[in-house]
């Protein structure tokens, strides 16, 4: 199998569909998959990815429905998943984390995914694409979930970084999605939509740029940095930035704010924080 690199580009795949060890994966809206994708892709509608039990919607869904999903798709072992979406990554992200927690680490993301394919004028098809279902047999992998009993009580850990990846405003508890607004104590704000290049086809920004970004916020690559936003979608963009830019322990908060702000026992602060340093011991 060719050695893919986790972040490719458009002129990669498309030089590339027709190799039979590749399952493109577009996690899309309906309305984008049926009027354009790429050519062979199989679509995962968002939802799909989430359980959609209230209050904390974002949780990882079921085995058994985690089961039906990639027994659906044709996930094998030897497949190589591209992933890719129409809004910047989030989605996508979220499908990459969702494959590290079932243990399927043969994946790429495509830079840009869809905005940035039709942009650039590669060939798309309208035609649903609906491959043999495979037997699946799933086990969790806990390694890449955050739950609260794991980290409620290391909150003030020098070695943990929480990455909240909503709006400013949601942070500090202006605009209110849950029965409590505010942060995690001592969480780290920077929005997701901030990774994005709006003048690039919605691919991620410079690299290098983002690196030195997230250390100036003090989340680092030695510390154990557990990422969330209000359902576990925005934040499967900043954990997949993270694993492109090679963080060894990272974690994805799935209940996220549905469900720390809808817990009435959980500590929550308001208003910003003064950040970090990337020099604070």
């Amino acid at each position: 199998m060719k050695d893919w690199p986790l972040l490719i580009e458009t002129a990669q795949l498309a030089d590339a569909l027709h190799d039979p060890k590749l399952l493109i994966l577009d996690t899309s809206s309906a309305e984008n998959y049926a009027e354009h994708h790429i050519p062979g892709a199989i679509h995962i509608a968002p939802s799909e990815l989430q359980s959609g039990i209230k209050p904390a919607v974002g949780k990882l869904p079921s085995i058994d429905a985690l089961n039906t999903l990639f027994s659906k798709v044709g996930l094998t072992p030897d497949k190589h998943v591209i992933a890719y979406d129409d809004e910047g990554g989030g989605w996508a992200g979220r499908l990459i984390w969702t494959l590290d927690v079932i243990g399927h680490r043969n994946y790429s993301y495509l830079n840009g995914g869809l905005p940035a394919w039709l942009e650039e004028g590669y060939l798309t098809e309208k035609v649903a694409n609906h491959p043999a279902p495979t037997p699946q047999d799933i086990n969790i992998d806990s390694t890449a979930i955050a739950e609260i009993e794991d980290f409620v009580s290391m909150l003030d850990n020098t070695q943990l970084a929480i990455w909240d990846a909503r709006s400013p405003e949601e942070y500090r508890g202006e605009k209110v999605l849950a029965q409590r607004g505010g942060h995690i104590p001592g969480a780290i704000n920077l929005d997701w939509l901030e990774l994005i290049d709006r003048n690039n086809h919605l691919r991620l920004k410079d690299l290098s740029s983002l690196q030195a970004r997230l250390n100036e916020l003090g989340i680092t690559a030695d510390k154990t940095v557990i990422t969330h936003c209000q359902t576990h979608h925005r934040s499967g963009l900043s954990y997949l930035l993270m694993k492109i830019l090679g963080y060894p322990h990272i974690k994805g908060y799935h209940g996220s704010w549905g469900e720390w702000g809808n817990t009435e026992t959980t500590p929550i602060e308001t208003g910003d924080r003064a950040q970090p340093s990337a020099h604070q011991p």
